[in-house]
């Protein structure tokens, strides 16, 4: 070990959701056309990089949830291309009307 402390640099803003699916959207058509919607949301050119996936296959803990259906993570280069990704992205903006009635549910956890 050199003795130096680790560095890691993230970028300053991180948005993760979690989606669950109303019950008669959770068949195998409507999730082909969510997992495109979000495929199309995550182009937008506010988002620095971006990861989208169902829960993992981790074991049951009381701490883990596994309850969603779908979960994206957005990582932005600045609290102000998250601002403009919220505020006036036509791709975000198309997501939520597109698809709004199609959720249950919708967590955000936001991390700088």
């Amino acid at each position: 070990m050199s003795g130096r402390p680790f560095a890691f640099m993230c970028p300053p803003m991180e948005h993760h959701v979690y989606f669950w699916l109303n019950e008669g959207r959770q068949n195998e058509s409507d999730r082909a056309a969510f997992e495109k919607g979000i495929e199309a949301l995550l182009r937008s050119p506010n988002i620095a990089s971006s990861h989208w996936g169902k829960p993992a296959a981790t074991a049951e803990r009381p701490v883990t949830d596994h309850s969603f259906h779908y979960a994206i993570s957005v990582k932005f280069d600045s609290m102000e291309s998250h601002d403009l990704y919220q505020e006036g992205d036509l791709i975000h903006d198309e997501f939520i009307s597109g698809f709004k009635d199609w959720w249950a549910k919708v967590l955000v956890m936001d991390v700088g």
